[in-house]
Parts: structure tokens; sequence; C-alpha cells
């Protein structure tokens, strides 16, 4: 038995050693292999490294933007071997103005191609003392049309126009969230509306976002430079380009805001923004009830836009159409041109369940009026059972014989590139979202600025602006049972002033806004130069203004 039990012994002795030296040689092994990993992993590292250097110096080098500071630093990292990438940004650049480095998934492809990211930092757009132009509205209107947009330049520059206003900068969150809209039954109140026109039905606050239809027309100009650029190229067909990505880059802030409507304007409500930073200011007005028209004007030493838009609103029992009718006008004076274009259809789908989501689709057309070089045909692509890429976009920039000079692709909310893969180039593409915006409307930096009132120009706006709305403020700040009452209550005034005026024979007038007929004999409502002059001398608290029962 003792024998027995000593050569069992050494027999599992022999074992151990020999489990020890296979656990010895398998544990050098694996950190050989880690070893190896580490360094293929740093290596690879140091490759991409030295690869975005190369390609964010080009894209400085190519850029548009000739001031703007993008460095690479590479900062070690204090638990990993191994470097990190750190890129950093001025502090100054406007975040609405933002471009994202890296490319959306649908373009990826196209990673190599030259890019020229439209966004301007605020020197960019700064004016120069000694320019002006004329405001060229239309055919009809005389060509001394220059009073208020001459000195626009200056003013801006000096402060005339701000009175203080922003001068620290805007804000960069909404008050509160949006509200939970689990418990509105929309079928209850749209069941009875099928195929009619929405703008005439009553909605529940909590539908709504804190921003109105005149807002929503300022917010078209986020990438207004766009238009500047624009006004520094020569070639014109290289300015059809800007002018096309212009055309759809006001589309891009609808893409996460498919949940909500905005505000309605009441007649005679009016709507004011200054953006030194941009170096444009702007105004609208509602000019009509019924129909409901919103008017705006927009002027900088670069450009000057305008537009009157009227919607048609249509429920087709899973979905909603919004129906533009209307023309948007772009001018650079620079070179005389005046460029033309209608909006697309929208449609909301998943109105009643499901996860609500917003389609653009329809042809817009691009003419420059005083000169018949070229013409853009700029298509938002419908999705269908044929065709599964959604927000795609398709265009074409062709010369007066029909010859196709640029070729335009993209998706409207992700970016437009101009020529043909692999060498396109990007004319633009939208800035970053801000933190949480889910639950903030699905605003974008440049929208959550839009009613935000800064306490200097409480006496320099007249009482009809926007910002003045309770129902519109006490949304953004949360309180929705507050909102709901004003509302109703401003309706309310809205239809007593109206059956007033129709009982009375009374025909109103806008204050800022004038009718004409555009080249093509369409009516149109332009800028009658007043705004800006009023608001300098002697100021609207001086003048008679619709009262609108906002607070003062």
């Amino acid at each position: 038995m003792h024998s027995l039990l000593k050569s069992a012994f050494n027999s599992i002795a022999i074992e151990k050693e020999k489990l020890k030296q296979i656990v010895s040689e398998q544990d050098v092994t694996g950190h050989n292999a880690q070893i190896a990993h580490l360094r293929q992993s740093l290596s690879q590292a140091l490759n991409q490294n030295a690869e975005l250097r190369s390609r964010l110096n080009r894209i400085h080098s190519e850029s548009v933007i000739c001031d703007q500071v993008v460095s690479v630093n590479i900062i070690p990292s204090p638990d990993e071997t191994g470097e990190q990438i750190h890129v950093s940004l001025p502090l100054n650049q406007q975040v609405s103005n933002e471009s994202r480095l890296s490319m959306s998934e649908s373009v990826s492809e196209f990673f190599d191609a030259q890019e020229v990211l439209i966004s301007a930092s605020s020197s960019e757009n700064e004016a120069s003392d000694d320019e002006s132009y004329i405001s060229d509205v239309s055919d009809n209107i005389s060509e001394d049309n220059t009073s208020v947009t001459d000195n626009i330049s200056r003013q801006i520059l000096n402060g005339e126009l701000t009175g203080g206003a922003f001068r620290n900068g805007r804000r960069t969150c909404l008050p509160a969230p949006s509200p939970d809209t689990s418990n509105i039954n929309l079928w209850n109140i749209l069941r009875n509306n099928i195929g009619k026109d929405l703008s005439k039905v009553s909605m529940p606050v909590e539908l709504n976002e804190p921003l109105n239809t005149l807002q929503h027309l300022c917010e078209e100009l986020e990438y207004s430079e766009l238009l500047d650029k624009a006004a520094e190229t020569d070639d014109p067909y290289e300015r059809m380009v800007l002018i096309a990505a212009f055309a759809a880059s006001g589309y891009a802030s609808t893409y996460f805001r498919a949940g909500s409507k905005p505000f309605n304007p009441v007649l005679g409500e009016t709507y004011e923004c200054i953006r030194e930073d941009k170096g444009f200011r702007f105004f609208s007005e509602q000019v009509s009830h019924h129909p409901p028209i919103s008017a705006c004007h927009c002027e900088s030493k670069n450009f000057v836009f305008w537009q009157d838009i009227r919607w048609k609103n249509k429920f087709w029992g899973k979905s909603m159409e919004i129906l533009p009718v209307g023309a948007l006008n772009v001018t650079l004076p620079k070179y005389g041109d005046h460029y033309a274009w209608n909006k697309v259809t929208t449609c909301i789908h998943n109105i009643l369940s499901g996860r609500r989501w917003i389609e653009h689709y329809g042809e817009i057309t691009i003419r420059n009026t005083k000169s018949s070089i070229c013409i853009c045909k700029l298509t938002f692509v419908k999705l269908n059972y044929w065709n599964s890429n959604a927000n795609e976009v398709q265009g074409v920039i062709m010369d007066q014989e029909g010859k196709v000079v640029h070729r335009l692709f993209g998706k409207w909310h992700e970016g437009l590139y101009c020529g043909v893969a692999p060498s396109a180039k990007c004319i633009w593409r939208p800035g970053s979202m801000p933190t949480n915006y889910e639950r903030y409307y699905g605003f974008t930096r440049f929208a959550i600025e839009l009613n935000e009132l800064d306490p200097a120009l409480k006496d320099l706006l007249p009482a009809t602006d926007a910002r003045f709305r309770p129902d519109q403020r006490f949304l953004e700040e949360g309180n929705v049972e507050a909102a709901s009452a004003d509302k109703q209550r401003i309706e309310e005034l809205q239809r007593s002033r109206r059956r007033y005026m129709e009982e009375n024979n009374i025909e109103y007038k806008p204050k800022f806004f004038k009718k004409v007929n555009d080249a093509n004999q369409r009516e149109a409502w332009v800028s009658n130069d007043a705004y800006w002059e009023l608001r300098k001398d002697p100021g609207f608290s001086k003048i008679e203004t619709p009262v609108l029962c906002f607070p003062l």
C-alpha cells in the first residue's frame, strides 16, 4: 500500500510540474499576444491620427472659412498606452453653424471626396462700412428702393439696431422640456375634419411647439452663409449651386419636428431678428388671416431675401399634407441676380398612432429672373415601394440650352453634394443637434435662440412681436395650463376683431408690407421699407400698433 501511494504521489507531482509549465507558457504567450495586439492598436491609432490630421489640414485649406482655427492636438491618455485625438474648435464659433467632421452614413462612401464645408464664423459675415446696395424687390418696384438697406452693415456693426441685444451670447437650452402628449386623443379631434383645411381647427396647446410661423420663416435663414458665399462667387453656375443648397437647407430643421406644430400667428403679429454674427436683420408680419398669409423680409450687405407664404393643410386619416403656396426670393446686388423658387409638399405620417415622421416631396425650380444663363431643378424624392431611400434629394443645373452643367445629390437632413461620386464636393451639411434635443421639441441650436427675449430689446420691439405672446411663452416655460388658457383667449379676441371689421366694412392694412404683382403677375407681399425706420425714429412705443392683447 505504501509503495502504491508513493508511486501515485510521484505521478501527481510530475503532472503538477507539467501543468505549471503549461500554464507558465500560456501566460507568456497570452502576454505576448496582448502586447502585440496593443502595439497593433497603437499603430492603427497613429495611422488614423496622421490621416485625420491630413484631412483636417486639407479641409481647413479648402474651406470657405478663412479665419476658422481647427487644431489637432495629441494628448497622452492617463489610463492607456497609446494616444487619443483631441480636436478643438474656436469657442466663438456659432453653434448653429457648426459642421460635423464625420460624414453621414448614406454618403460615407464619399469620405475621400473633396469637401467644401459651408459654415461661417461671425467675422466672415461682418459688414463693410462703405458697402451698400439696392433692394430689388420686383420688376414693378422702382430702382431707387434703397431707403433702409443702404446702411445696414454700418448700423449692425455700430449697434444702432441691436440695443445691446445678446452681446453676451445666446441661450443653449429651452427653459423646460416638451410636455407629455400621450393622453391626447387626436382621432376625436380630427375625425370630423378629414379632407378639410386644418388651419381652421383649434388644436390643444400641448401639440404646439413654442415657436410660431413667423419665427419659422426666420429659421429658414439658419444657413444664410450659403447666400454670403454665393454673393462672392463669380461663376453663375457655382452661384446657382449655392442657391440650391440654401433652398434645401431650409428643410433640415424639420427632421425631428414631426411631433409638434408651430403656433398660428394672429393678424398683425410681427417678429424681428437681428443677427450680428450672421450679418443680417429680419422681420416678418402676419398680413392676412383668411387665407393665412405670412410675409418676411431679410437683408444684409450681401443679399436680400423675402417671401410670402400661405399654407393649406389637409388631413387624410393616417397622414397630413401641408401644401405651401408662394415664392421665395433672393437678390444678390453684386451681380444683379434675382432668384425665385417654390416650396415642396410636406407630409406628416402616423398622425394617429406610431412614431410620427416627416417627409418632403416634389420639385423645386430655381430661376434667375434677371438672367437666363441657367436653371436648377431640385427633386425631393417621395418614398414608395420602389424607392426605400428616404429624404433623398436629386438635382441638376442646366444651361439655357438644357445641357447639364452640375449634378446635385444628397439628403435634405444630412447634406448636399455636387458632382459625381467619388469626386463629389460637399456643399452643405447641417450643424450638430444640441444635447437632449428629443426632450426639447427637436429644436436645433438656432431654433432654441429664436424666442429668447433679451431685456434690452423689450423697449425697442413693437407690442405685436411674437416674443410677447403669453401662450407661447408659458408653453416654453412648461406651464401648459396657463398656455392653454391664454391661447383660447387670444383666439377668441381675434375672432371678435374680425367680426367687428366685417360688420363695419373695415379692410385690414398691414403695417410693414404692401401688396404688389411680381414678374409673373402673381400677387405678392413685399416690404414697404417702414419697419426699420419706425424702429429707429421715433420708435414703436410712440406709434399706433394693432392691439393683440399681448402683455406690454
